[in-house]
């Protein structure tokens, strides 16, 4: 007896004829309608066919096409499907096709590339586009915050003043805030990364804590045992909001801190611009405080600022900490007048000597500040990560505040910063490069007193990646910076740092990413057009 049944052959005769039927059925289109639901998705334009009984089909798909090549919705570079592919999508034979092809390559709107295929060229400079005449033109002006021209210059303040096509290349950027990127370990973090990536292939990456967005635990567990050991900030993981670099932890702090047309926050003067621009934009009045050999003078500070923004381990530009003095008196005010201080610690593992400085934020001042960190400097800008430690009192509003704007920071990003943490990489990382800009500083501090020790005094500083220099009166810094950088060497001028009126002259010198040639070229640069 056979274990199995024996099946019955069915008829595959019969079945495939159906398939062949229909497969050679058409699918019928109305004439006017979009011919291209079969259309290739990587090339959506919508092309009507022509009017039923007309003779010209080739030139109407041509204008059409045409049109969509001046108005850049057949942008330079584009590839245009094949012929064989075009007349499916549009609904003609391969000849008419061929036809419209043609007659785009004789005006010069596409290109044909042997063995590659048919690409849009750039819109000839005599053909204008024709706007659509169904769009109704905007009446509303919009929010005419943002043309102020206090605020286009915060946010541009990291665009040059010069015309950039005036200088021939770069010799030497002295801008502060940048960073040697030769100096990373970027193998070490790319096997980190693709580790962190293969692991997404067996298990989807978590995209939110318990306390919804506020980033990953292991990354922030690592962030609060970072600041812990090299800044004595006593945090834990729950303390953490991970966010897409300083920026936006400023601005979240603005967006749950500032009652419009109400609140007062007090900025060092000189200080960050870009950090002045989402409290103005919250509504906030941003009053400017002097600073001097000790830091913000807080006697100045008015009495009813409920925030006030500082960088008291390496004033941001002019680089000198904020005495214990100042500091006391600082955190008195706030605990009198219920203000929220906000730490801005942008360089603070570069130290190269004096006295270990803590940061403002400590158990005692957990309720009344908040600590803003990044990775930008020792690690790299386009890790574009970075976090606030906050009262817990603020969390929830902050947390609130970053769903509004994003779900959460990039997860693999987030995942490889905290492996690269967690296995003592940034560590090591921090140790190499502050022994090479501890010596570019050396160096820079013998050449500036050697080549402009007669128009310079620099500001100490044992911290950072830059220092500050002032100039005696009568020296125009502006036009310096401008007539350096078209001799390629950037430089910023004090001036641009200020809110209000300058009490000082001088420049910011960063000195971080530049090598010891690079930074004697550039300082003799400066000799020469200072001595001028």
């Amino acid at each position: 007896m056979e274990r199995f049944p024996r099946l019955r052959p069915r008829s595959i005769k019969t079945d495939r004829a159906e398939v062949e039927r229909q497969f050679r059925q058409k699918p019928c289109r109305a004439p006017g309608k979009w011919p291209n639901e079969n259309m290739d998705p990587l090339f959506e334009l919508k092309i009507t066919t022509a009017p039923k009984g007309s003779r010209d089909v080739a030139s109407h798909l041509f204008r059409q096409l045409k049109q969509a090549i001046i108005n850049n919705r057949l942008p330079p570079g584009a590839r245009l499907p094949s012929t064989r592919a075009a007349g499916r999508m549009f609904g003609v034979s391969r000849n008419t096709a061929q036809d419209v092809y043609d007659r785009l390559l004789q005006e010069g709107l596409t290109s044909a590339r042997h063995g590659s295929g048919t690409y849009v060229r750039a819109t000839p400079s005599d053909v204008t586009a024709t706007p659509p005449s169904s769009y109704a033109s905007a009446t509303q002006p919009g929010n005419t915050f943002w043309d102020r021209a206090d605020i286009k210059s915060w946010i541009g303040f990291w665009h040059e003043r010069s015309d950039p096509a005036a200088s021939p290349r770069v010799v030497a950027d002295l801008r502060p805030a940048l960073v040697d990127q030769h100096l990373f370990p970027h193998s070490i973090f790319r096997r980190v990364m693709a580790r962190q990536l293969r692991r997404l292939e067996t298990a989807p990456a978590p995209s939110r804590s318990p306390q919804r967005n506020q980033g990953n635990y292991h990354l922030r567990r690592a962030i609060a045992e970072h600041i812990g050991l090299t800044r004595a900030v006593p945090s834990q993981a729950d303390d953490v909001l991970v966010t897409a670099g300083a920026q936006q932890a400023f601005d979240l702090i603005a967006r749950t801190l500032v009652v419009p047309d109400e609140t007062v926050v007090a900025v060092e003067d000189p200080g960050y611009p870009p950090m002045r621009v989402p409290f103005a934009a919250a509504g906030a009045r941003i009053v400017p405080v002097r600073v001097d050999a000790e830091g913000i003078v807080v006697d100045e500070i008015p009495t009813d600022a409920t925030i006030i923004c500082v960088c008291p381990s390496h004033q941001f530009p002019l680089g000198m900490p904020l005495s214990p003095r100042r500091r006391q008196a600082l955190l008195a005010l706030a605990r009198q007048t219920g203000a929220a201080i906000i730490e801005d610690d942008y360089d603070g593992e570069f130290r190269y000597g004096g006295s270990p400085l803590e940061a403002l934020r400590n158990e005692a001042s957990a309720d009344h500040v908040f600590y803003v960190g990044s990775f930008s400097k020792c690690m790299l800008p386009a890790v574009r990560l970075g976090f606030l430690v906050a009262p817990q009192r603020a969390l929830p509003a902050l947390v609130a505040a970053k769903n509004a704007s994003d779900w959460h920071c990039s997860s693999p990003i987030q995942m490889a910063v905290g492996e690269f943490i967690r296995d003592g990489h940034l560590t090591r990382h921090i140790r190499r490069v502050r022994r090479t800009y501890l010596d570019r500083r050396d160096h820079l501090v013998a050449l500036v007193e050697r080549k402009l020790g007669d128009s310079l005094k620099l500001v100490p500083s044992f911290y950072g990646m830059h220092m500050s220099a002032i100039v005696e009166s009568g020296i125009d810094c502006d036009a310096v910076s401008d007539a350096l950088a078209t001799r390629g060497v950037m430089i910023h001028s004090l001036e641009r740092y200020h809110l209000g009126p300058a009490e000082r002259s001088g420049f910011v010198i960063g000195y971080a990413a530049v090598d010891l040639a690079s930074l004697k070229a550039a300082i003799d640069a400066m000799a020469e057009e200072l001595h001028r």
